[in-house]
């Protein structure tokens, strides 16, 4: 007899508990929030105090769940949730009620092929096989908003299969997109533990013009590596021409406040196969691990 076996025989379990609790005779003592089981009283979870409880919990769900889904490694993809769909393009342009508002939409509207990229690169990924344990990999994984986060999933449901989504609550209204796989639609109240999962399980990365939250998650991720926090993994980045036009890569390695061969963590490509076949060079001489 295993461990957990005994234990789950020495103890009730805590769901049979707390309906026990539930069925309680209404009294002034039971009815007092102090009488509550302390995983039941959401007043007590949310006080200040608890937040070093609150990250652990926010770090386990998600893990529990993708460890039961059998989630090996994952492929991320960042990238702006302002880009359009291709056919969105034309009506958003034609909707701008100001010359300005025109012509970000134009500006935008340039950048919707790469809707269709992550979206194909998505589809590239979720088909690669499972293993013998049954494990997955480069499962495609995104914020779980819209624009390029959306084709990321979108991509992954053409070939019919599962696809994680990390959203994150914020003051105005939100939503996952439609095609983030439900049991692997996650919501985080805390940046850092979203960031920890975006990266926990990553096997590569694409990176999609962006603007502040993209920016935030691809120099983060290039830190880790370059302090040596973290293993290397193909970031593969996505409009060379938009990138050296709001950030001067050549010119921080110039200044010396990074070196030249930091450039060589991030890997250009403008096409979902170039982006596909650079992560095959990358792992060509390694085979997918194992399910732990």
């Amino acid at each position: 007899m295993t461990r957990k076996e005994i234990e789950e025989r020495k103890f009730r379990p805590a769901r049979e508990e707390a309906g026990d609790a539930a069925k309680q005779t209404g009294t002034p003592q039971t009815q007092s929030a102090a009488y509550r089981l302390a995983f039941q009283d959401d007043e007590f979870l949310l006080r200040e105090d608890l937040r070093p409880v609150r990250f652990q919990l926010e770090l386990l769900k998600p893990q529990l769940l993708m460890d039961e889904a059998k989630i090996e490694s994952t492929f991320v993809f960042y990238g702006s949730a302002r880009i359009p769909e291709p056919d969105q393009v034309q009506a958003r342009i034609d909707a701008a009620p100001t010359p300005e508002l025109k012509r970000l939409a134009e500006n935008l509207g340039r950048k919707a092929h790469y809707y269709e990229e992550a979206r194909k690169l998505a589809r590239i990924a979720a088909q690669y096989p499972v293993n013998e344990a049954g494990c997955r990999h480069f499962v495609v994984c995104s914020g779980g908003g819209p624009s390029i986060m959306e084709a990321a999933n979108r991509g992954a449901q053409d070939v019919g299969q599962t696809t994680i989504g990390m959203n994150i609550v914020l003051p105005h209204e939100q939503a996952p997109n439609r095609f983030v796989t439900p049991e692997l639609s996650f919501q985080f109240h805390y940046f850092a533990l979203r960031k920890m999962h975006f990266l926990l399980r990553a096997r590569a990365l694409a990176v999609f013009p962006g603007g502040f939250g993209t920016f935030d998650e691809m120099f983060e991720l290039l830190t880790l590596i370059q302090t040596g926090k973290m293993k290397p993994i193909p970031i593969l980045l996505f409009g060379r021409e938009f990138w050296n036009r709001v950030v001067d890569f050549e010119a921080l390695a110039d200044e010396g406040v990074i070196s030249h061969k930091d450039l060589d963590l991030l890997t250009w490509v403008e096409s979902a196969q170039e982006g596909w076949d650079a992560v095959q060079r990358f792992y060509e001489d390694s085979d997918a691990p194992g399910c732990d």
